[in-house]
């Protein structure tokens, strides 16, 4: 592998589906069981009202409005022509069992789809959800990938951040997945304040073992009115320098499987009330210096996860231990 490779989404995308294929964000009102009550109230303590649907149309607007106006944006700015739906905001499997097979219905009936993803809580998989879209990807001829919120494999940091779930929901939740054949993106945060890098490589490790097919890497930031939020603003919690962020992006990818495909290496926060984003920067910088560190020091996505996973043991065995 060549110093700085990773894999990339975008080149996914062109080799499964012949041509570049682009989301379409769909914001629903929701909200999780982390918020109503159920588990908890007020939600992970980074979470704001929005429920990470900032980057979304309004979500009094119809379905069909909101992909319609996107694809007109991405078909004028990007040529796109084939597209994903993504229900991005909240836990899309919260709703009841029957409106969300309004919402995906409604939503599959777009032209030019070629799949649907849907973003939602590990403990908020339900076989009867996932029955359901079985048979649209099925009937639909559709690709379609379930988004789950891990952010950290740290059981005592999930707990400190609110999560409402441990890592056990979280595995349950993608052997589940995998059983309908579906593809699992796993969401990460990388410098959540009580985390270290032993608990990045574990990240890596653990996403690798249960074979998920997609990550997406956040970089976190702090919303104003949050509970984040105040204990950002009185030294309660404290984010690590950006050359640490990148040591922890490039310390991932290199114990993660090759194969795993990643879909972002650092997000954005809304464009109101933040307290930090990015260290001031913009993310297309933050990439950009992740990216130089990688070709700098010779790190390649999956260097470590190769060695750990035969290459090195292999010369230690005899050669008839090899052959067993």
């Amino acid at each position: 592998m060549k110093a700085g490779y990773y894999n990339r989404y975008s080149e996914h995308l062109v080799e499964k589906f012949g041509e570049k294929v682009y989301k379409l964000p769909v914001n629903l009102p929701g909200t999780c069981p982390n918020r109503d009550g159920k588990l908890g109230l007020g939600g992970c303590i980074f979470c704001d009202n929005k429920g990470s649907g900032f980057d979304c149309l309004p979500n009094t607007v119809s379905i069909r409005q909101q992909l319609e106006e996107n694809k007109v944006v991405f078909r004028k700015r990007f040529n796109a022509k084939k597209f994903i739906v993504y229900f991005q905001a909240f836990s899309n499997t919260y709703l009841p069992l029957d409106r969300f097979r309004e919402n995906i219905l409604e939503a599959a009936g777009v032209d030019d789809l070629v799949g649907i993803s849907v973003s939602t809580r590990p403990d908020c998989i339900n076989d009867r959800y996932l029955d359901f879209l079985s048979e649209v990807k099925e009937n639909q001829n559709l690709d379609i990938n379930i988004e789950l919120g891990l952010q950290t494999v740290n059981y005592h940091t999930l707990d400190r951040i609110n999560r409402g779930h441990t890592l056990a929901e979280f595995i349950d939740a993608v052997l589940r997945i995998k059983k309908r054949g579906f593809e699992t993106c796993a969401h990460l945060i990388l410098n959540l304040p009580w985390d270290e890098m032993i608990d990045v490589r574990e990240n890596a490790k653990l996403l690798s073992a249960l074979g998920i097919e997609y990550v997406k890497l956040h970089s976190l930031y702090v919303v104003q009115g949050t509970t984040l939020g105040d204990m950002y603003k009185s030294g309660k919690a404290e984010i690590i320098p950006l050359a640490d962020y990148v040591e922890r992006v490039a310390e991932f990818l290199d114990n993660l499987d090759p194969a795993m495909v990643i879909q972002r290496l650092v997000g954005k926060g809304p464009r109101a009330d933040l307290l930090f984003c990015n260290w001031g920067l913009s993310w297309w910088l933050v990439k950009e210096r992740i990216e130089d560190y990688l070709v700098e020091n010779g790190i390649y996505q999956g260097r470590k996860f190769d060695y750990l996973n035969g290459k090195a043991v292999k010369f230690l065995l005899t050669a008839d231990e090899q052959a067993i």
